[in-house]
C-alpha cells in the first residue's frame, strides 16, 4: 500500500524532528568544547565559536587521567561484549530451536531483568563481589556488565536464530553435513549480522555505564571514563564547562566510530550469509 503525499510528508517531518533531537545535543557539545572561557560565559551564546581553541582539551588532559580511564572503559566494554556474545549465542540457538516451558521461562526472565531497577540490586551485588574479592577491580566490573547485558543479548539473538529457516539446516543434514558442520557453514554466517548488532549493543552499554562503575570502583586508577567525567564538577556543583565538554566529546566519539564502522557491515554480512548458505 503506497503512502499518500501528506502521509509521506508527515513521515519525513517526524524523521527530521528525530534527527534534530539527536543532533542538537551533540552539536552543542562540539561547539562548547572549542569555545574559550570568554565565549562560554557570554550572555549571548552562539553555535559557532568566534575564536576556536584547543585549550579545553589540553586542560582536560592535564586535570584528569582521561587516557587511563578510557583504557579501563575500553577493556571493560570489549570484554563484556565478547563474553556476552559467546555466552548468549549457543543459549539463544538452543532456546529458539527447542521451544517449550524452559524457553518461555527464559524469555520471561529476560523481560523481568530489563525492568528491574539498578538500585535494588546494588547492595546484594556489592556483597557478592566483596566475597569473591572482586570489589574495586576491572574484572569484577566486567562480570557485572556481562550479567547485565546477557538477558537482552539472549533476547536479540533468539530473534535472529528464529529468522534463520530451519529448512536450510535440514537440507544441509540431508546432504550429509553433521551438526557442527551445519552450524558453522550454514547457520553461523546468517547469524553474523545479529552477533555484530548484539556485540555493538553490549559494547555501547558497557562503555556508557556509570552507576555500577561509580559504586564498585574506588581506586582513581581503576575508574572508567564516565566516572572520571564527574570530576570536572566542583564541590559546589559548578561545572568546569569547557574541559568537561571537551572530555565528554572525546568519550562520545568511540561509540559513534564503532557504530559507523559496524553499521556498514550489517547489510553486507546478511547478504554474505545468504550466499554462503
Amino acid at each position: 500500500m503506497r503512502t499518500s503525499g501528506p502521509g509521506r510528508a508527515a513521515q519525513y517531518l517526524a524523521l527530521l524532528g528525530y534527527l534534530l533531537f539527536l543532533a542538537v545535543p551533540f552539536l552543542w557539545l562540539l561547539s562548547t568544547a572549542f569555545k574559550p572561557p570568554r565565549e562560554l560565559s557570554s550572555l549571548h551564546p552562539t553555535w559557532i565559536p568566534h575564536h576556536p581553541t584547543l585549550d579545553n582539551f589540553r586542560q582536560a588532559f592535564d586535570e584528569q587521567p582521561l587516557l587511563d580511564a578510557a583504557l579501563n572503559s575500553l577493556v571493560a566494554a570489549v570484554s563484556a561484549a565478547v563474553l556476552a556474545v559467546l555466552l548468549a549465542t549457543p543459549m539463544a540457538y538452543v532456546l529458539a530451536r527447542r521451544p517449550g516451558l524452559f524457553s518461555r521461562a527464559a524469555t520471561g526472565w529476560v523481560i523481568v531483568s530489563q525492568a528491574f531497577p539498578f538500585v535494588l540490586i546494588i547492595i546484594p551485588l556489592f556483597l557478592i563481589l566483596k566475597n569473591l574479592r572482586l570489589i574495586d577491580s576491572v574484572p569484577g566490573l566486567i562480570v557485572v556488565y556481562v550479567v547485565w547485558a546477557l538477558p537482552f543479548a539472549l533476547w536479540m539473538l533468539m530473534g535472529y536464530v528464529r529468522a534463520v529457516p530451519v529448512e536450510l539446516e535440514e537440507a544441509a543434514a540431508m546432504d550429509g553435513a553433521g551438526r557442527l558442520r551445519t552450524l558453522v557453514s550454514v547457520t553461523a554466517p546468517l547469524l553474523a549480522p545479529g552477533i555484530v548488532a548484539t556485540a555493538l549493543f553490549a559494547f555501547i552499554s558497557a562503555w556508557n555505564e556509570f552507576f555500577f562503575a561509580l559504586v564498585l570502583l574506588k581506586s582513581p586508577e581503576k575508574q572508567t571514563l564516565p566516572v572520571v567525567l564527574t570530576h570536572f564538577l566542583g564541590a559546589e556543583g559548578v561545572a568546569d564547562l569547557g574541559p568537561l565538554a571537551a572530555a565528554a566529546l572525546l568519550a562520545t566519539l568511540p561509540s559513534l566510530l564503532v557504530f559507523a564502522l559496524i553499521q556498514r557491515r550489517l547489510t553486507s554480512g546478511m547478504l554474505t550469509g545468504a550466499v554462503k548458505s
